[in-house]
């Protein structure tokens, strides 16, 4: 179909494959829709971006219920971010998911933002962050290429994001009651493979930690 004629249906398109799908679904999982009618117990948080080629269920070939989803651009998670917060807080404290994924991706328009000295209007307040881990680590990525400078800079930002995931208090308890996991991945849009990064706490980085953000 060629893009003046999506232009002149309008979503119609849209609504006939989910209607497709759903139908497909319904035959090959006939127990999929009933039990998602009934509530939702995924096992996972997924913070990521909001790049439209990074869509977590996707890449992870799960179901709908399997993921709870918080995406924004450039996955940036400040702790005074009350939207990212909340979904936080509901997906730990009440779903009591067993891991948090905090994802960047290869190839973010956000990351490649804040290595640019563009004016972006409102993003340049949302990007703060990011421009400032650049700052932080512009000498050790002065010799780098600017297409690795990216890469790390995606790094870099999903290494903040999980530090910040871990001082939340909901996320201290959670720790300790029912072993949560907290991750950090890149995913690569060019191969469609995730990566792990290291994101391991040596012992008084892991106290210091609990003994700075547990509330009690």
């Amino acid at each position: 179909m060629s893009n003046n004629e999506h232009t002149e249906q309008g979503l119609h398109p849209y609504l006939e494959r989910n209607k497709a799908w759903a139908e497909r679904t319904a035959h090959h999982k006939p127990d999929l829709f009933p039990a998602l009618a009934k509530g939702q117990s995924p096992k996972i948080l997924w913070l990521g971006c909001s790049d439209s080629r990074a869509p977590e269920t996707t890449l992870l070939d799960l179901d709908p219920g399997q993921v709870f989803v918080h995406r924004n651009i450039a996955n940036v998670l400040p702790a005074t971010d009350l939207s990212s917060q909340s979904v936080i807080y509901y997906a730990v404290k009440h779903l009591k998911v067993q891991h948090v994924v905090i994802c960047g991706h290869i190839g973010c328009g956000g990351v490649n933002a804040a290595l640019a000295n563009g004016s972006l209007g409102l993003l340049d307040t949302w990007l703060a962050p990011v421009r400032r881990l650049r700052e932080e680590n512009a000498h050790h990525w002065a010799h780098l290429e600017q297409a690795e400078r990216a890469v790390k800079l995606v790094e870099a930002n999903v290494h903040a994001g999980v530090r910040t995931v871990r001082e939340n208090a909901v996320v201290i308890e959670a720790e300790k009651a029912h072993g949560l996991k907290v991750h950090g991945f890149v995913y690569d849009v060019g191969t469609g493979l995730l990566r792990e990064l290291k994101c391991e706490e040596e012992g008084k980085a892991h106290e210091g930690r609990v003994e700075a953000f547990e509330l009690k």
